[in-house]
């Protein structure tokens, strides 16, 4: 005889069951989409050499793979986006505490920071490589520039949302501006930066492909540019 479940590991199947309808339904999307996408190809629905087909790229993917080098094409885009990211991370936090513990360098900053960050990135990366040449550390600043400034603000502002009440009670206990930052501000800002690095990560990539694309003889960006110039969409037509 089945034992009876109690409220809470009912709960705990209905999420469990939310959770794998969720799973089952992307998993079907991303086949469902691939399929239409094969047979408007080969029913010349849509024109495929305009839009390939992914049994196309599949097989374009492979031969790129073993005789042209992609790896390294994919190793080089990788470092930077990385590279990217983690500096994207650093500069702003770094930053981001120290407009917290000033409010005149914040007060003077803001407006510049919120300048910087309406400009349109594209428009950035020639100015860097004429100032900086082409190489790889331009084109890491290059992804740098697209996300460290709106980093910096959305950091600064969840800094500033804290729970004044636990800001308070440090004072009340004789803590320090360092207690303030290490036992309540980062704490409770985790969430926050997790998701301001998710953001990151994409606008990293961004970055780094837009660089690639104007002064690089390597990388995907510099893959895609060639491909376009060339009316290659799928490197060789099969």
């Amino acid at each position: 005889m089945k034992k009876a479940l109690t409220a809470q590991e009912l709960y705990v199947e209905s999420v469990k069951r939310a959770d794998r309808i969720v799973r089952i339904w992307r998993v079907c999307l991303c086949i469902i989409f691939v399929a239409a996408w094969e047979l408007c190809a080969r029913y010349e629905i849509i024109n495929s050499f305009i839009f390939s087909s992914p049994s196309k790229l599949a097989r374009c993917f492979y031969r790129l793979l073993l005789e042209e080098g992609l790896a390294s094409h994919i190793g080089i885009t990788l470092f930077e986006t990385l590279a990217s990211f983690f500096l994207v991370i650093a500069v702003s936090l770094i930053l981001a505490v120290l407009l917290w513990k000033s409010r005149t360098f914040s007060r003077i900053l803001e407006p510049y920071m919120v300048m910087l960050n309406s400009l349109p990135k594209s428009a950035l990366a020639p100015l860097l490589i004429v100032w900086l040449g082409a190489n790889y550390k331009t084109i890491i600043l290059t992804g740098i520039s697209v996300a460290v400034f709106a980093s910096i603000m959305n950091l600064y502002t969840g800094f500033m949302e804290v729970d004044p009440e636990k800001v308070k009670l440090i004072d009340t206990l004789n803590g320090t501006e360092k207690d303030k930052l290490y036992k309540v501000i980062l704490p409770s800002n985790i969430p926050n930066l997790f998701g301001i690095m998710k953001v990151n990560i994409g606008l990293c990539l961004v970055g780094v492909i837009i660089g690639e694309f104007i002064a690089a003889r390597k990388g995907l960006g510099y893959l895609i540019i060639y491909g376009s110039q060339v009316f290659r969409f799928e490197h060789k037509q099969i």
